[in-house]
């Protein structure tokens, strides 16, 4: 095993594994003194957390948490989250520099609680705003095309492993699917159907990066955020006919 693919199983390692996984990781671990420097570090950096005082609970120490990733990472100005008809009823969407990062179906909530799920998942903030025309049109483009142009979205706040694998799905045309594993396949992964499923279960832009196209070995629907009854009514729309 080489030190790359170690890197490529780090997605695996902070979720669930198996075992035989970690046992893999351990032993290419034993076997190679620079990933042994590194793990050296990291462990030290942990053992000088763990001997820290636990800081004081506070309601507003999330929020505070990811205006200071925001800062540190440059961001000059919030995603700004819109309210959309379709189709399929009330869409919020989630813009910043006039690219599309975040799309949730209503479901009830009130436009705050979307905003903080918008803000946990891509650790930005978020305030509430009109949907401009580029967005509309966006939008309803799609809902007659079932595809949207890539200049028009931005997963740059994902992971690489994420952002992979939102691509392989976004190869799947209109009203066909794929299998978790010819994802996994798609992003040189192949036993990683799993990790691909995680990644379809939090994917922040369904319907543009669309996991509702990506169904289990069997054929089944399989898991979807939005129900199974979303999930067969979308594919119904796009001329699905399994």
């Amino acid at each position: 095993m080489r030190c790359r693919d170690v890197d490529a199983l780090w997605d695996e390692l902070r979720g669930e594994c198996q075992a035989s996984l970690k046992e893999t990781v351990h032993t290419h671990l034993r076997a190679c003194p620079s990933c042994q420097a590194v793990y050296e570090q990291y462990a030290g950096v942990a053992y000088c957390l763990s001997c820290l005082p636990r800081p004081e609970p506070s309601c507003d120490l999330a929020k505070k948490v990811i205006q200071h990733i925001a800062v540190l990472k440059g961001v000059a100005a919030p995603m700004v989250l819109s309210v959309i008809a379709t189709p399929l009823g009330r869409l919020y969407a989630g813009f910043k520099d006039q690219r599309i990062a975040y799309l949730s179906l209503d479901t009830g909530d009130s436009p705050e609680q979307v905003a903080g799920r918008a803000e946990r998942r891509l650790r930005r903030p978020v305030v509430l705003g009109e949907a401009p025309a580029w967005l509309l049109r966006t939008i309803e483009g799609f809902f007659s095309t079932w595809k949207v142009d890539d200049a028009a979205v931005d997963i740059s706040d994902l992971t690489p492993f994420e952002q992979a694998v939102l691509r392989a799905a976004a190869r799947i045309p209109p009203g066909e699917v794929r299998s978790y594993a010819w994802v996994a396949t798609q992003v040189g992964r192949p036993k990683a159907a799993r990790a691909v499923g995680r990644v379809m279960a939090r994917n922040p832009l369904p319907l543009l990066f669309p996991c509702h196209r990506v169904v289990d070995s069997s054929g089944d629907l399989h898991n979807y955020f939005y129900g199974l009854e979303m999930k067969a009514k979308l594919l119904q729309m796009e001329g699905y006919r399994g």
